[in-house]
């Protein structure tokens, strides 16, 4: 497998319908980590580079790419669907990995990582949540349109909201989102993956209540699930300190998969 060069110029995995996505592969050794980014979110965010100079350091293989239409990848961003997003993660797991991997997911991504682990369950070896967001176009934004842009979204089939994060450009949430997310849904029934699982959550997250981190160890088959609960913890969870538990919590799960 080819390695990302240096001059931080990422690698295309080009696909036969298009759309190619843009990633970024470490070599090393096995299990690799392979980084799933949150919702409009894209590979060069902290606890991407966080994670990839941790493996790097530790002569660990990692992958960290763009969903399509995020980031380098192409796509448009509004025509995407988590189903779309996860055959993204299923095809650079498929194509561009091999042997064993960790899934580690953010927000959106914690969502991502249940689905391709269930189905590639031969390939993954344990997974690690950061704000994991399973179910959340049902659970959070579904639920907290109101009835008037419920009408919006129904009859036009997409409707805007405020960014509360950069203030720039709202998040236009579309019919099809919501519409796919309850094709995908994980926490109405048990989850049966049997790998270890990490969670790390924010208990002033203001977008991913904590409570979805009891739901979703509640969910899981699996009973080598842990939670940490970060008292000052918010949704990004991309302080020093909040990178230096991730990496840590990363080297300890890998400690308990290659343990004999």
């Amino acid at each position: 497998m080819p390695s990302s060069p240096e001059n931080n110029h990422p690698l295309i995995f080009s696909r036969q319908e298009g759309l190619n996505i843009a990633y970024h592969l470490s070599p090393g050794k096995s299990p690799g980590v392979i980084f799933l980014g949150g919702f409009r979110s894209d590979m060069e965010g902290t606890k991407a580079q966080a994670l990839e100079q941790w493996c790097r350091a530790n002569g660990r293989a990692f992958l960290r790419f763009d969903y399509t239409g995020h980031g380098r990848s192409m796509g448009t961003f509004e025509e995407g669907c988590i189903s779309d997003w996860a055959e993204d993660a299923l095809d650079v797991l498929d194509h561009v990995t091999e042997g064993p991997q960790v899934l580690v997911g953010s927000s959106m991504g914690g969502w991502v990582m249940l689905l391709v682990a269930s189905q590639r369950p031969e390939r993954i070896k344990g997974l690690l949540g950061l704000a994991a967001a399973p179910d959340f176009t049902e659970d959070l934004m579904w639920r907290d349109l109101n009835e008037a842009q419920r009408v919006e979204l129904n009859e036009n089939g997409l409707v805007a909201l405020d960014n509360c994060y950069d203030n720039q450009d709202p998040y236009i949430i579309t019919k099809k989102l919501i519409e796919d997310g309850k094709t995908n849904l994980v926490l109405r029934d048990p989850i049966n993956l049997k790998v270890p699982v990490r969670l790390i959550q924010g208990l002033q997250d203001a977008d991913v209540p904590w409570a979805t981190a009891l739901k979703l160890q509640e969910a899981l088959v699996t009973q080598d699930v842990e939670i940490q609960f970060i008292k000052n913890g918010d949704h990004r969870l991309s302080e020093p300190q909040d990178l230096l538990r991730l990496t840590r919590t990363l080297e300890n799960l890998l400690k308990d998969i290659e343990s004999p």
